[in-house]
């Protein structure tokens, strides 16, 4: 199949913008590669120190010549999507050992949830801990020790920063290895029904501690669709897992024998062998295309479009959101997921899954075909699926037709033409929206703003029942420089309240939403922020505003707005609390979301 004009387009202006910082990177990489990472080079003193806590490996790692393998880890057990790595250690060590060769734990990495902070001070530590995974990540391989590698992690900032960090080692072959999502409880939409309710003041904690409790229940992911999740899949579409790993539940013996598998496949990739494969090959320009891609085609999360972003700023490769935006426009909606649907990821795996949908896609012509992956080969080796047949695992064809259409559908009948995806633009500045959960009766809203400097002001307004006729709610002060750019997901069920009482309501906010952003329209990642003078800082009660999801368009209606002087508000009340003092410095150097919100680049 030829591929899409539009995604071709597309691909060759990303490879054109980039030409400069991408060939300097891979120069450096190719540098790296000739001066290690084999471990011979470290004094003998420098090797001992290595080798001594390796146990039954220390001969191997002294005297043979085999490769060395390294574990990067963000577990803990704090985090259900975490807690399954506990077991992967050992796991990768006895792969190792069965090719002969070795494996050690090269350092672990914070993992925050954003489940957890939500609301919380804490959430305005979430967006850098992205950078900080990165940074902690060069400190653990940095020992120079490793001839390849294997990261585990699963959740919202903290594959974008392993990634950050496996393409600065770009010389080393890398495989993600993921731990699954937990099984099905009570389903997103019962909770999310329950949350609504309670926000309402129509049940009580007891009701909503026994939902939350019955919807997240066990180890892996959450089942819904959010950002976690969509790192999945992301890791799927630009090679980064071995075929169809995703979404296997944790603690089974499929799960073990991938990571075991994982493990193997980074180990043969290494520069030691036949079969050298380095991550900087892995990611080049088409592999984010097809990640991009596989973002619009799910209606994924729009936390990726700030971490996507950075991520191939880590590998010398410039994307800005307009290729976001044209990609949508060429992209069909193949999958209704929780929050833009009903089913959980194990339905949705269940029905077909990323290796239906990559079928689909590269049959389509939406997808580059011939890019290199973790599995050996290109990606159509990721339309198959594992299996576990005595004892052996096997790849076998995936199914060719969608076995539950109300949750995948085909590129020639898709859920909507379009990705899940928008840019939004205009003289408020530059924002996204997740459009695939918003109605197209919502997805227009123009009306009066009522400006808040953060979300319990919110929250006290609604509670007080001020908000009674259509209006968009700007929520700002919430940027990456402000005070981290929290996420602001505890909105959601009071604005859906209201819009349930057919107020016709939009948010509007220089933070972010979760991954789980759904039915109210949100544009967000308001660039600039209010902290850098954006128009957003000039708006006043009672501006009108459009919000104009079909055209993509964030427009300021009353004149004059943009001849006032920003409004500037004390924020020392960001500065100190749970941590919050450390990382004055990132929020004095942080750049700006549309740039990826990242202080390494």
């Amino acid at each position: 199949m030829t591929l899409n004009d539009t995604i071709a387009r597309v691909t060759d202006r990303i490879i054109a913008r980039s030409e400069g910082p991408r060939g300097e990177y891979l120069a450096r990489m190719q540098a790296a590669r000739v001066k290690g990472p084999a471990r011979g080079h470290l004094s003998c003193s420098g090797q001992a120190h290595a080798y001594a806590g390796a146990g039954s490996d220390q001969g191997a790692l002294a005297t043979e010549q085999a490769p060395n393998l390294a574990i990067v880890t963000t577990y803990n057990d704090m985090l259900s999507a975490h807690q399954p790595f506990e077991r992967y250690p050992e796991l990768i060590r006895e792969a190792a050992r069965e090719v002969g060769a070795t494996a050690q734990v090269a350092g672990g990495v914070p993992a925050m949830c954003d489940g957890v902070t939500q609301g919380e001070p804490g959430m305005e530590l979430s967006l850098f801990s992205r950078d900080l995974i990165a940074m902690a990540t060069g400190i653990a391989m940095t020992h120079n020790t490793f001839d390849a590698a294997v990261y585990l992690g699963v959740c919202d900032k903290i594959v974008p920063g392993l990634i950050i960090a496996a393409q600065t080692f770009g010389h080393i072959p890398t495989v993600f290895l993921p731990a699954g999502p937990m099984t099905s409880g009570l389903s997103n939409e019962e909770k999310s029904q329950v949350r609504q309710k309670f926000a309402a003041g129509e049940v009580g904690r007891e009701e909503l501690m026994a939902a939350e409790m019955g919807a997240y229940h066990g180890p892996g992911t959450c089942t819904f669709y959010g950002t976690a999740n969509t790192n999945q899949m992301l890791m799927e579409f630009m090679g980064m897992h071995l075929p169809g790993t995703s979404f296997v539940t944790p603690n089974t013996g499929i799960r073990d024998a991938l990571t075991k598998a994982g493990a193997q496949r980074a180990l043969a990739h290494s520069d030691l062998g036949d079969n050298y494969l380095p991550v900087c090959d892995v990611l080049d320009e088409k592999a984010f295309v097809n990640g991009i891609i596989g973002l619009n085609a799910t209606g994924g999360s729009t936390n990726l479009l700030i971490h996507l972003v950075a991520m191939a700023r880590a590998g010398g490769i410039l994307l800005d959101w307009q290729d976001f935006s044209d990609l949508s426009e060429v992209t069909p909606l193949l999958a209704r997921v929780y929050p833009n649907g009903l089913a959980d990821v194990n339905h949705f795996h269940a029905a077909g899954g990323l290796g239906y949908m990559i079928r689909e896609l590269l049959g389509a012509g939406l997808l580059h075909p011939d890019t290199k992956t973790v599995a050996g080969g290109s990606l159509e080796a990721y339309t198959q699926e594992p299996k576990l047949k005595d004892g052996t695992l096997v790849w076998e064809e995936g199914t060719a037709h969608s076995l539950n259409e109300k949750i995948l559908r085909p590129s020639a009948d898709p859920f909507q033409p379009t990705g899940g995806l928008k840019r939004m633009s205009g003289s408020l500045g530059n924002a996204v929206m997740k459009v695939s959960a918003v109605k197209p009766e919502h997805q227009i809203v123009e009306a009066p703003v009522r400006v808040f400097h953060d979300q319990e002001e919110v929250k006290a307004a609604c509670r007080a029942q001020e908000i009674t006729e259509d209006t968009v709610v700007v929520v700002r002060f919430q940027g990456p420089k402000a005070n981290g750019m929290p996420e602001l997901h505890s909105l959601t069920p009071l604005l859906k309240n209201l819009q349930a009482r057919g107020i016709n309501v939009a948010l509007v906010t220089d933070g972010r939403m979760s991954g789980a952003s759904g039915s109210v329209p949100a544009a967000i990642h308001v660039s600039p922020e209010a902290l850098d003078g954006g128009a957003i800082s000039k708006l006043q009660d009672g501006d009108v505003l459009r919000v104009d999801a079909t055209t993509g368009t964030l427009d300021i209606k009353t004149p004059g707005v943009l001849d006032r002087e920003a409004v500037r508000v004390n924020l020392g009340a960001n500065e100190f609390g749970l941590g919050r003092e450390l990382f004055a410095q990132f929020r004095r150097s942080v750049g700006a979301a549309d740039t990826g919100a990242s202080v390494l680049f």
